[in-house]
């Protein structure tokens, strides 16, 4: 949804910052780097219980990740190489951030709710393995309720306040699971239509 909607606007505003730094030598790749070992920090404070420090972390994770991609314009070095490497680091940084926030309850709470954000986790994955499966076969698997920018938005709302946070992860967890049955039957829908074109062609 946001990614849908803001997307030009975000464009706009961070091409003539991308252009900036990519006269000054930076590049994407080193974006991406930086993103995740902000990652890493988040995690390790999280886990430590230090949620809205590691939430800071969050969002200078955020920055990086919104950079890389107008920084590549710039310097004209958009590549297939470039789009698998921050797709993966995003990956990875999702699992970091959830791990931590496992990592975190386990200490705090204990018990069966440590597996709440692995949940989180493997729906999220399935999410992205269904748009990225969809396009391999020529299918568009794009949008749902909940894609990667809202479950940030949300997760960041339960580090702020830490009373609210296991709620949080059972909303995430709802919502996330709506969107990858959303992608599931947008993607069969245009596999049936593609079954049905064929039959009649023959």
């Amino acid at each position: 949804m946001f990614d849908g909607n803001f997307r030009n606007a975000v464009d706009r505003i961070v091409g003539p910052i991308g252009r900036g730094l990519s006269r000054l030598g930076i590049s994407a790749d080193f974006l991406t780097c930086i993103g995740l070992l902000m990652s890493v920090a988040a995690c390790v404070l999280i886990g430590q219980g230090q949620l809205r420090l590691g939430l800071t972390f969050l969002i200078l994770t955020a920055v990086p990740d919104l950079l890389d991609g107008a920084v590549a314009s710039a310097a004209g070095t958009s590549s297939k190489r470039g789009a698998f490497f921050d797709s993966t680091a995003d990956r990875v940084t999702d699992g970091l951030l959830l791990c931590g926030i496992g990592w975190h309850l386990a200490e705090s709470n204990g018990g069966k709710i440590v597996l709440l954000p692995m949940a989180v986790l493997a729906v999220s994955s399935l999410i992205s393995y269904e748009r990225a499966k969809a396009e391999l076969l020529g299918y568009q698997a794009k949008g749902g309720l909940m894609e990667r920018a809202e479950r940030m938005v949300i997760l960041g709302f339960g580090l702020c306040f830490k009373s609210i946070l296991v709620p949080v992860l059972w909303v995430m967890l709802a919502l996330t699971s709506v969107t990858a049955v959303q992608r599931f039957f947008k993607v069969w829908r245009q596999a049936t239509r593609d079954i049905h074109s064929s039959n009649r062609q023959d």
